[in-house]
């Protein structure tokens, strides 16, 4: 089945091509490892080296030896791989059912309005559930915490796509959002952010939403929230709305995140630059401007202009609300058992554009959080805090004392972890940074000054607490030239991305220093101009790339998300794949679940010892039009596009996954 994809770029290729430009001019030493891989995902895209025409330059040989790789011994996970492909419907491994849990516009909050696309209002979407799911969690019933029947699920909304949500509207983008109302513009803010839901697993043992739950709860982008930390009040936070500079509204693009040991929810803001405005046709360029406010918007890419808020909310605009885009881009801590507890901006974990904030526990008690910036050149990073969790008595503020620190990935297979502390080394007046509040607020130009390593684009980064792992996804970076390779980032023009294994030593999260390996190369291992290193027991079907989000199941286990894989570049669609990481079948992947044609794959969440598995299907049916859509999953009905959810995915008959 031929899919059509539209020439104008629509929403998540606009935020990739955003990513893909990079705004990091930090010139950090690069360092060697230099090995050859030619070839673009943007190429691939505009058709000048499209999948047909890779195949067609690899020998007959090469390709068997693709076919073969699925010989080797058996690995930890039992279930039999489905085919890769690209199709209108999703696609569960054999012996599994895959269920629809909830739906962009499902009611949320008792007494919502049922779904209705062709009336579509801000006061209903309030109510409903938000457009494109992202990161998945779970938290115990405030009621019943030892019930695993009963939990509470939260989920983050980290976009929206006008010419899939709204009838004969299109791609706005490259229209001036010409057709753009404030209506529309409300709608769009009442569908970001996310929800909270109570879910129930019945005697069929299928989950439900508990719809007249006082529990459930829509965070929007106008939810009060407060601002706390060593940012918290300064002159860079202060607003005419708020001249204290510790209150604001809403959260957008919320993408990855986490579930803190005491029970609260982190919603990760990642491409907030894409909502601001500027009445000017071109923003001030760094290169005619030594403006610190016109640094500091370059190294965030604001404004972005992806939307029309800044057209009719002056909080949206940099002209007239210059200081607005500081108080965006950081973690969100939200208690989903308290429907009327205040979100709060944690700023003592750093401003970037958040892919997540996965916490572990320390031996000695302290939380450590690892995060990616997702963008291309940008860093990972590493917050612990100051003091020691107590789980009889959790401090609700123990996220604002702590250590943020970036990585710097050597050669010799270490990485360190370098504070970001005012005063500490170039972080001074001198170069820009007043006092530790100003060193959180320009995180990316603190990072740059300690000449940390440049990613090819970090997204989530997951510990492990079993093993003492840590696991960082890096999704690609096709700007990166021959010559700008280093130990941690060997491919240039990479295409398809990469895996780091980084090792607490001792399973001390918080040491200063800690080995770190590849764990795969990723993209088409039969293609040896791509340089992939999955194991030769990987199968035809098993390889990926673009690896975004991860999950560790209950025995250890790691659980790869993909974004970016489609018909055009990869001949596949996004999914989810299962990776060995132990033994002689380290680096085989087998592939699991695969999303509808268009579709990202985001969560995964794994509950109740592995019989569970929740799943966010994203974008589905991206590149077309509501009026034209590519499917219409998951209702498949004549006039309804379609619709962002959630999915369960059960052993057929009960048991774990995988």
């Amino acid at each position: 089945m031929k899919f059509t994809i539209f020439d104008p770029l629509n929403r998540s290729q606009r935020f990739d091509a955003a990513d893909d430009k990079g705004v990091n001019t930090s010139s950090a030493p690069t360092i060697g490892d230099v090995i050859a891989a030619r070839m673009g995902r943007r190429d691939l895209m505009k058709g000048a080296l499209g999948f047909t025409a890779i195949a067609a330059t690899v020998s007959p040989m090469a390709l068997a030896a693709s076919r073969a790789y699925a010989q080797a011994g058996e690995g930890s996970f039992d279930f039999t791989e489905i085919e890769a492909g690209v199709s209108e419907d999703m696609v569960v491994a054999e012996g599994y059912n895959a269920d629809v849990l909830i739906r962009w516009g499902d009611p949320v909050l008792p007494g919502a309005p049922e779904f209705d696309v062709d009336n579509q209002t801000a006061e209903a979407q309030n109510q409903q559930f938000g457009y494109n799911s992202d990161f998945i969690g779970t938290v115990p019933h405030p009621e019943a915490p030892d019930d695993p029947d009963r939990l509470l699920l939260v989920n983050h909304h980290e976009y929206t796509n006008e010419e899939l949500m709204f009838p004969g509207l299109g791609i706005q983008d490259d229209a001036e959002f010409a057709q753009m109302t404030e209506e529309l513009v409300n709608i769009e803010k009442a569908a970001h952010g996310g929800s909270v839901i109570e879910i129930r697993r019945g005697e069929d043992g299928k989950w439900s939403v508990v719809r007249d739950s006082t529990y459930n709860r829509r965070i929007t982008a106008e939810t009060p929230m407060k601002i706390s930390g060593p940012a918290a009040g300064h002159a860079k936070m202060q607003t005419g709305a708020d001249p204290a500079g510790t209150d604001v509204l809403g959260t957008f693009n919320n993408c990855a995140g986490g579930i803190t040991p005491w029970g609260t929810w982190l919603m990760a803001e990642e491409n907030f630059n894409g909502y601001f405005w500027s009445d000017a046709q071109e923003p001030p360029s760094t290169e005619t401007s030594d403006d610190p406010a016109t640094i500091l918007n370059a190294r965030y890419g604001v404004p972005g202009k992806w939307y029309a808020w800044g057209k009719f909310d002056d909080r949206f605009n940099i002209d007239k609300e210059p200081n607005e885009p500081n108080r965006h881009g950081w973690i969100v801590e939200v208690n989903p058992a308290d429907p009327n507890s205040t979100p709060v901006k944690r700023t003592a974990l750093g401003r970037m554009k958040h892919e997540g904030a996965m916490p572990a526990v320390n031996g000695d008690g302290r939380i450590a959080l690892f995060m990616g910036d997702d963008e291309r050149f940008d860093y990972v990073y590493r917050f612990v805090t100051e003091a020691a969790h107590d789980p009889e008595n959790p401090d609700p503020d123990i996220l604002d004392r702590g250590t943020l620190s970036v990585a710097r990935f050597d050669a010799d297979g270490t990485v360190t972890w370098l504070p970001l502390i005012h005063g500490e080394g170039p972080l001074t007046a001198e170069n820009g940074f007043a006092d530790q509040g100003d060193v959180l607020i320009q995180t990316r130009r603190a990072a740059d000054f300690l000449e940390a390593t440049p990613m090819d684009r970090p997204e989530d980064v997951e510990p492990n607490e079993q093993t003492g792992k840590i696991y960082v996804m890096l999704t690609n970076n096709t700007r990166r030239k021959p010559g700008d390779e280093n130990a941690a980032n060997p491919r240039a023009e990479n295409a398809f991305g990469h895996i780091i294994e980084i090792t607490a030593p001792e399973g001390d999260f918080a040491a200063d220093t800690m080995p770190w390996e590849i764990l795969v190369k990723c993209g088409d291992p039969s293609v040896e101009a791509v340089g992939a290193t999955f194991s030769p027991a990987t199968s035809e079907h098993g390889w990926f790339g673009m690896p975004d989000n991860c999950a560790v199941d209950a025995a250890g286990r790691l659980w790869i998300a993909t974004d970016g894989n489609s018909a055009e570049d990869t001949g596949r669609a996004d999914g989810l794949w299962a990776m060995e990481t132990e033994g002689e079948m380290r680096g085989t992947s087998k592939h699991f679940f695969r999303v509808p044609v268009g579709a990202e794959m985001c969560g995964p969440w794994f509950v109740n010892d592995d019989q569970s598995l929740f799943l966010a299907v994203q974008h589905p049916g991206d590149g077309s039009t509501f009026d034209s859509p590519s499917t219409r999953w998951p209702d498949f009905t004549d006039g309804m596009p379609p619709r962002p959810a959630v999915v369960v995915i059960q052993k057929q008959g009960g048991g774990r996954i995988g």
